[in-house]
């Protein structure tokens, strides 16, 4: 016995779309023909999202949409393999933070949990991908940010009992182009995480114990610092402010001030990531496109 309900995935249609264009390409890429698929272009792309979402179980994705597992399976990994295609190279992802003015770029690692995986580690008894610092299996994920923690590029995944530091040296093509970066004297910050490659990303320094830092290592410190605090300051009225409301004409948006007395940031301000592929322009026909996909 079964009972149906109503859900709600949420996520904005325009994401779906996208996913669904991918998905559209891949299969005319491969020649697939018109009605041989189970699902539609954008039935599968909702199947993937709700996996990304909510981390549906394959056999309940494969039962709502009435296909088998196997299927279910196929589909989400042909959706996986759409999208990872689109993800820029670092060399790209750093030459747009360059052109976006930032004076560094953030460099970090994270755990992506997976529910379980059984390979033997150099370690008897011990998983590879097991990491025993989240007491989880999962994969190492290296992330690289704009200062504002915007993410620009990540890395393949790597087993997940390897360190920061180990991880960044098994991609190979990491510390180069960090090198490259440095060069131009921009800079790549990180934690003690990568205190190994300290002469490529800088690191905080630790506090001796029993000592102070020196006034150089405070000075980089300071200068390391991503979000100094602004400290508040009254502004007294302008002229034109004591006219009386009749008097005075709104500021835009954009130059009105927040809660700490600095201007607003644009609700539209460039991302790095616009200068390496414009997402928009697959969206412009909506309408047209969402017949099609939904057709296909």
């Amino acid at each position: 016995m079964s009972i149906t309900y109503t859900a709600t995935l949420t996520v904005r249609e325009q994401t779906v779309l996208f996913v669904s264009s991918l998905l559209h390409a891949e299969r005319q890429r491969r020649g697939t023909r018109t009605g041989t698929r189970a699902l539609g272009c954008f039935a599968q792309a909702v199947l993937v999202l709700r996996w990304f979402l909510d981390g549906t179980r394959l056999a309940q994705l494969a039962a709502d949409n009435a296909i088998g597992k196997s299927t279910a399976y196929d589909y989400l990994h042909e959706g996986i393999n759409a999208l990872a295609a689109q993800a820029p190279k670092l060399e790209s992802a750093l030459l747009a933070a360059k052109i976006a003015g930032h004076p560094h770029v953030n460099i970090d690692g994270t755990l992506i949990e997976t529910d379980r995986c059984t390979t033997p580690g150099p370690t008897p008894g011990v998983d590879l991908w097991w990491s025993g610092k989240h007491d989880n299996h999962g994969g190492n994920i290296q992330v690289l940010t704009a200062p504002d923690g915007w993410p620009l590029w990540t890395s393949e995944v790597r087993p997940g009992r390897e360190h920061d530091t180990t991880a960044l040296r098994e991609h190979s093509e990491i510390l180069p182009l960090f090198t490259a970066w440095t060069e131009d004297q921009l800079r790549v910050l990180g934690d003690l995480g990568y205190e190994g490659e300290a002469d490529t990303i800088t690191v905080a320094f630790k506090k001796p114990k029993g000592g102070e830092l020196s006034d150089t290592q405070k000075t980089s410190q300071q200068g390391s610092q991503r979000h100094p605090r602004h400290r508040r300051t009254r502004q007294l009225p302008a002229e034109g402010d004591l006219q009386g409301p009749a008097q005075r004409q709104p500021l835009p948006m954009d130059y009105r001030p927040d809660r700490r007395g600095s201007p607003r940031a644009s609700a539209h301000r460039p991302r790095p990531h616009h200068m390496i592929m414009r997402r928009g322009q697959l969206l412009a026909r909506k309408g047209s496109l969402s017949c099609q996909l939904r057709c296909c």
